[in-house]
């Protein structure tokens, strides 16, 4: 890997849109399967007293461990991906435009759960659901009308959402 963590010779991102929503993949294939050195440089300070969201309080001068957020995201290595979502289908869900979604093809897609689809052949972040005995790829905006999975649209579950990455 260089520099810019990516691997010489790596083709640009491919975004792929959708009129419900898009995800666009993120250092597809890289990241944490680096040598130990490359882990031990990843790794960040990790304070042991939590942040006290009210009134303050005096702060420790110790660090407790140093955090791999990867150890602390990614469950299944070999089964996990990054995406970036774009658009606002899925605001209700708390992933905005522009989030980072952590996600792992090990957890099965059971109903309610946020999951990355194909759909005629497009990626798209929706919600799993079950709308009068059909099964439904669901948005969590009422701007947007469920999409109804069957073989004519080519559907497949890619994998289920775990984590949503959201800049404040």
């Amino acid at each position: 890997m260089n520099k810019d963590n990516k691997t010489p010779g790596e083709t640009p991102e491919k975004v792929i849109e959708s009129a419900v929503g898009r995800v666009t993949p993120v250092l597809p294939g890289a990241g944490y399967l680096a040598a130990d050195s490359e882990a031990e440089k990843r790794r960040t300070p990790f304070f042991a007293e939590a942040v006290c969201a009210g009134f303050p309080s005096p702060a420790n001068d110790y660090i407790e461990a140093k955090l791999d957020l990867n150890e602390f995201l990614v469950k299944h290595p070999a089964a996990t991906f990054f995406v970036r979502a774009e658009g606002d289908s899925m605001l209700g869900a708390g992933i905005h435009s522009g989030d980072i979604l952590v996600v792992d093809r090990a957890l099965q897609a059971v109903e309610n759960r946020v999951v990355i689809a194909v759909v005629d052949g497009e990626l798209t972040v929706k919600r799993l659901k079950k709308i009068k005995d059909k099964l439904c790829l669901a948005p969590d905006n009422d701007d947007y009308q469920p999409i109804v999975a069957d073989e004519e649209n080519g559907f497949e579950i890619w994998g289920v959402v775990t984590t949503v990455i959201h800049a404040v």
